[in-house]
């Protein structure tokens, strides 16, 4: 943790004075949301943003976004993943506006659901493919489905995963090993761990002991933690994961909604991994919101053969507007013509440098910080070595540095994603929009260590 409180809460002080000063409009606008809206926002987590309001945003092309106030950005989080593509990207933006002049939604598939079905299957190695309107739906969706297929009652999930607003997946593991429900978990419907199992990431010994349970349905797991910093997998953990759940029958679900960013197969084709089943969201509709599940064949049956189509429609999975046509209009472009393998090549190149950018700081003033790379997403952390687990993530923790340095770069035209020090690439960012950040936050660095 950083020591010099005294000195960080007077840096907090001098940068909301810069922001006041140079955002009339968004306090204008603030002030007008606030009647109507708690916090002024759409959504209550959308406050915990730096400053003292938030800033309203008037336009977005590419890597950069202009706010009503007339000031330009480099966006370094693109929509915590959902703007990977960039914003209106021209090749989704045109797929979506001809679906819309044809129809959004109908409740019946389209030519693009076959295609992208068939291009996600390419990508991800699993065969069978259904639609939702984001990541958090197909992992309820698959939950339910592995209860289904197995006849078993519990997940297992890493300590500090995210997987959306799952509720299974809001647990963690207290002082003596229990499984509770995580800090901030906002009306959690039944006790954590009559649903879950928690262990923590690369810690083979603890899984084989929870799955020895014979309990649990599925694993539902980010093949690298992302949302506690990033946690790189140990050399071996996955295979012994897989080995493992087969082992004990319980299916393995990899989440990469935020792990896409390894390149256009995720760590599922850059690892060589083996799941039962797959969830993507966010980043692959271009803008809009879209998500996906694939799954085995031999996972696919298990579930349609159980089902009685009489029941198929109100048993808890789907919903009227998921695999809508606009959605998978905007999928297809997005895959494509966008998210392309040869984009990929650009995005982890420009984070590349933004890790390098990042590593020069610690290194010249000596801080007690790491950084770590995935594909084209990058984020440092309050710790001098990479953590191992979510727990080692999580106790590096400092809300009120984390806060100064996202304010401090805001003020400099650098938006970074609000809930930790993650930074991420698009096709459209350019080496430039990565040099202003690697020059701010050596300033940033300075004024606390310098």
């Amino acid at each position: 943790m950083y020591q010099d409180r005294a000195r960080l809460a007077a840096l907090w002080e001098s940068e909301l004075e810069v922001f006041r000063a140079g955002r009339p409009r968004s306090e204008e606008e603030w002030e007008r949301a606030i009647q109507h809206m708690p916090d002024g926002v759409p959504m209550l987590w959308m406050s915990k943003w730096p400053g003292p309001w938030p800033v309203y945003v008037e336009s977005a092309s590419g890597a950069h976004f202009t706010c009503i106030d007339g000031i330009d950005h480099v966006d370094l989080c693109l929509g915590d993943t959902g703007a990977m593509c960039g914003h209106a990207p021209a090749a989704s933006v045109a797929a979506i506006q001809a679906q819309l002049q044809r129809g959004s939604t109908f409740m019946l598939p389209t030519e693009d659901a076959s295609v992208v079905a068939e291009l996600l299957s390419e990508r991800f190695r699993v065969p069978v493919w259904q639609f939702s309107l984001s990541a958090t739906d197909a992992n309820r969706s698959l939950i339910r489905y592995a209860r289904q297929a197995t006849g078993r009652p519990r997940i297992v999930v890493h300590d500090y995963s995210y997987h959306g607003t799952v509720d299974e997946a809001y647990a963690t593991l207290n002082d003596r090993g229990e499984v509770v429900s995580r800090r901030g978990n906002i009306g959690a419907p039944v006790p954590l761990a009559e649903t879950t199992a928690v262990v923590q990431f690369n810690d083979v010994e603890g899984l084989e002991r929870v799955l020895a349970t014979r309990d649990i349905a599925a694993m539902l797991i980010e093949p690298a933690l992302t949302n506690i910093g990033i946690v790189l997998p140990a050399p071996g953990y996955l295979e012994a994961v897989r080995e493992l759940c087969t082992r004990y029958g319980t299916l393995l679900i990899i989440d990469e909604t935020h792990t896409f960013s390894a390149g256009p197969g995720g760590l599922i084709a850059e690892l060589d991994l083996h799941p039962d089943a797959v969830v993507l969201g966010k980043s692959i509709g271009g803008g809009i919101p879209a998500g996906a599940w694939g799954m085995t064949r031999e996972f696919a049956n298990a579930v349609r053969d159980s089902l009685d189509l009489e029941d198929i429609d109100v048993g808890g999975v789907g919903g009227t507007l998921a695999g809508n046509a606009l959605s998978l209009a905007g999928i297809r472009a997005t895959l494509t013509e966008v998210l392309t393998p040869e984009a990929f090549v650009g995005m982890i190149a420009r984070s590349t440098e933004w890790t390098a950018g990042v590593q020069q700081a610690i290194d010249e003033f000596d801080v007690p910080w790491q950084v770590t790379q995935l594909g084209a997403r990058a984020e440092y952390s309050f710790r001098p070595t990479p953590p191992r687990d979510g727990h080692e993530a999580a106790e590096a923790d400092d809300f009120e540095l984390q806060q100064y340095l996202h304010l401090h770069a805001l003020n400099r035209g650098i938006l970074m994603t609000p809930f930790h020090n993650m930074a991420l690439m698009s096709p459209a960012t350019t080496a430039a929009d990565v040099e202003r950040h690697t020059v701010t936050f050596r300033e940033a660095v300075v004024s606390l260590y310098g």
